[in-house]
């Protein structure tokens, strides 16, 4: 497979993590922890410790209603991939994302980023 389709398909998946809540593109941070390579909690600590970062047109977290009609989108209960939450989830915009990755200062986080941006410009 070439380098090409290898992106193109990296750029689909992504996409397909990209949801619309309160009017704006938003991913989950479970699906950012999954693109780079961390655990959820490790995303949350970096917001949570850096709050004033993230504002809420950076970074905002879901309400009981909004966490369920997502979950209802995903066909099935969805408890291997964002169920059993103890907490509701964090959702990430854009902006978010790109500060996000700069506090995380990892190879894989600044590669990923890339392809985030990427997704969310289609």
């Amino acid at each position: 497979m070439s380098n090409i389709a290898v992106k193109e398909k990296e750029n689909n998946n992504i996409e397909n993590m990209i949801y619309e809540i309160r009017g704006v593109q938003v991913m989950l941070s479970s699906d950012v922890a999954k693109l780079y390579q961390v655990e959820t909690r490790r995303i949350n600590e970096v917001i949570k410790r850096n709050i004033k970062r993230f504002p809420d047109t950076f970074c905002f977290q879901l309400t009981e209603v909004e966490f369920y009609n997502l979950r209802s989108q995903f066909a099935i209960s969805s408890e291997s991939n964002h169920g059993g939450v103890r907490y509701l989830p964090y959702v990430l915009t854009e902006q978010g994302i790109m500060m996000l990755s700069g506090l995380l200062k990892s190879d894989i986080a600044v590669k990923v980023n890339v392809q985030i941006i990427d997704a969310f410009v289609k």
